[in-house]
């Protein structure tokens, strides 16, 4: 018989691919999520009313603009401009007559009736096709492009490490012991834009030729980025300069145009946007909130200058701290230091080190740097990817130290226990008059029961239990990893398994 060969790296990024896509999938979306509904009401408000006015929905939500009499979606419009057509094809199934078994099998299922607040509205199939939409977008808009953040992550430390349980512990730690866990699965665009920034960095760093056609989607990736969260506009402006020194060097500068010329396709399009919504091309929701009006007219858009209180609160504090909360990644400090003195991809060490800064800049900058009700600094997520490029290396120098392993072993458990117990307390994220929510919220909603909504819950599983079928999947995944190291993973990815 013919041999067929398969690319065992491959399988493996596969593997990781889907560790990341289970983990994120699990937990349910938060349903009163102010954040996440404001972009929903507006992908149903197109879909279902065929109109930017979300007035029939802005209940639910507090993150919105009023311009006349009309209310819209007071966010930056890229996961909802995704959402659209996503939603107009799932709405087919939504208006099928099965939704009401679905509802009836819902309100029937114990696990799942105690999470719901007993003076809330209850199951109805509205309220059913709104929380499906939402986890559906989650997925296709969040999950998927995060765990391919992490597939891109595993491929770019090999020019660093071609180890590859160093590399996996690295995805790991950014997929399931960061703030990336909580937020991975969530309709909101941190992660999108973390995805299309990193994949930016990714095609311009693996790359020495670029023809038009990648040209074009980098443009339109960082142009995308910026409309998804409009911080992003830091990273990608460091990305743009990035590519031009490497075509430059190459004595082909004027292939920037390409780049410009999508990123501006994708500008013009939110430009239209804006200026038939908000009156201007450059008039933005934010402007127009009738809630946050202090806040968002303080400086720039509610950005000053930084300030010691806001960075010590989004990295050491217990109230948003991201070293707090994720201890592990306080090794990324000594990892950049290592990573200069290698002298090694010089130009690309300055490239993730001015985006890392850049946005801690901008957080610290901010008039509400805490970023609402949520789990870590969430404005923080574009940039982790970069810091993660610094994290491997203490780990390439001190592996085999008894010291490092015992430090790694704490600083994980550290970083697994409050990471998962703060994403998993409760049906809201900790809501932002808490001054220390691991006490105040992850605690006694753990002592209760009161896990977020997830997959085990429709299992009929309660409280804690029901996070017990995902560890056993993570479990099972690693020890998948374990067992087939070498037909997996070895040091050359040239390696082939035929069978017959």
């Amino acid at each position: 018989m013919k041999k067929i060969p398969i690319n065992n790296t491959i399988l493996g990024e596969a593997l990781i691919f889907l560790i990341l896509l289970i983990s994120f999938v699990y937990v349910l979306p938060r349903w009163a999520d102010p954040n996440q509904n404001s972009r929903l009401d507006m992908v149903v408000a197109v879909v279902d009313d065929g109109t930017f006015q979300i007035d029939k929905y802005v209940s639910n939500t507090v993150d919105y603009a009023k311009v006349g009499e009309h209310y819209y979606s007071d966010k930056a419009p890229g996961t909802a401009f995704i959402g659209i057509p996503i939603y107009a094809g799932i709405k087919i199934i939504l208006d099928l007559p099965v939704m009401d078994k679905i509802v009836d099998r819902l309100s029937q299922n114990a696990a799942f009736r105690s999470t719901l607040n007993p003076e809330g509205s209850g199951i109805f199939v509205q309220k059913v096709r709104f929380a499906i939409t939402q986890v559906i977008l989650g997925i296709l808009v969040s999950a998927i492009p995060t765990a391919l953040t992490g597939v891109l992550l595993f491929r770019l430390l090999k020019l660093f490490d071609p180890e590859v349980w160093s590399r996996l512990f690295v995805v790991l730690t950014y997929g399931l012991l960061t703030p990336v866990f909580t937020y991975g699965g969530a309709f909101y665009g941190h992660q999108l834009s973390a995805a299309l920034l990193f994949g930016v960095f990714y095609l311009i760093m693996t790359r020495d030729q670029f023809p038009m056609g990648t040209l074009l989607l980098i443009g339109f990736l960082l142009g995308y980025s910026v409309i998804t969260e409009y911080p992003s506009a830091l990273i990608a402006g460091i990305l743009f300069i990035y590519l031009g020194i490497k075509l430059f060097t190459s004595r082909k500068k004027f292939s920037l145009a390409w780049v410009v010329l999508s990123g501006s396709v994708v500008a013009g399009g939110w430009m239209i946007y804006n200026t038939y919504i908000f009156g201007g091309p450059f008039s933005l929701g934010y402007s127009n909130s009738e809630l946050w009006v202090a806040q968002h007219h303080t400086g720039f858009m509610s950005l000053s200058i930084p300030t010691w209180d806001a960075f010590w609160g989004i990295t050491f504090g217990k109230f948003r701290g991201l070293f707090f909360y994720s201890p592990i990644l306080i090794l990324g400090l000594v990892g950049g230091f290592l990573w200069l003195r290698s002298k090694r991809y010089r130009i690309e060490w300055y490239v993730a080190f001015a985006s890392v800064i850049s946005f801690f800049i901008f957080n610290s900058s901010s008039i509400m740097w805490w970023g609402g009700f949520a789990v870590g600094p969430r404005y923080l997520l574009p940039m982790l990817p970069f810091w993660m490029l610094f994290l491997i290396h203490p780990i390439i120098l001190w592996r085999k130290e008894t010291w490092f392993k015992l430090l790694l072993v704490a600083l994980t458990l550290w970083s697994w226990i409050l990471t998962w117990g703060l994403s998993l307390a409760g049906q809201a994220y900790p809501s932002d008059a808490l001054r220390d929510p691991v006490v105040e919220y992850a605690l006694p909603s753990w002592q209760s029961g009161n896990i977020a909504r997830n997959l085990g819950t429709f299992l009929g599983l309660p409280g804690p239990l029901s996070i017990v079928p995902l560890l056993l999947l993570l479990c099972l995944a690693l020890t998948g990893f374990a067992w087939n190291k070498r037909s997996m993973f070895l040091k050359s990815d040239n390696l082939r398994e035929s069978i017959s």
